[in-house]
């Protein structure tokens, strides 16, 4: 497990640590993605979220969006719309392409939106 203090108050943590078990993403039935490598983050103020490997993640269902947002303590996270079956969420999923330090394990890893469902 990986813990980090956030710099802008000593009250704030991220932990991020394996999930343990394989777990899937879907939207409308349909299976987004697909992991036993999955890494579950937890941060002071916030639902835990899965991040998934990039690898195990159906890239062919998400394009890229203009969207992009900052976290002082992980970075600019850059965002995709999930398209399936002619649904379409904006902006359903994100990454921290550079991570700052201390989450550097979720590089390379995906999370999504609470409208994706997340078996955690």
């Amino acid at each position: 497990m990986t813990e980090t203090a956030c710099p802008a108050t000593a009250d704030e943590r991220i932990s991020i640590e394996p999930c343990g078990k394989r777990v899937q993403a879907t939207f409308k039935g349909e299976v987004i993605a697909d992991s036993e490598r999955a890494l579950v983050m937890r941060e002071t103020g916030y639902p835990p979220r899965i991040y998934f490997p990039r690898a195990d993640v159906r890239m062919d269902l998400l394009r890229p969006t203009a969207h992009k947002t900052h976290c002082p303590f992980k970075g600019d996270a850059a965002y995709w719309t999930l398209s399936v079956g002619g649904a379409t969420l904006e902006n359903a999923a994100w990454a921290y392409p550079e991570t700052l330090p201390g989450v550097a394990a979720i590089a390379g890893h995906l999370s999504f939106a609470e409208a994706v469902q997340t078996d955690l």
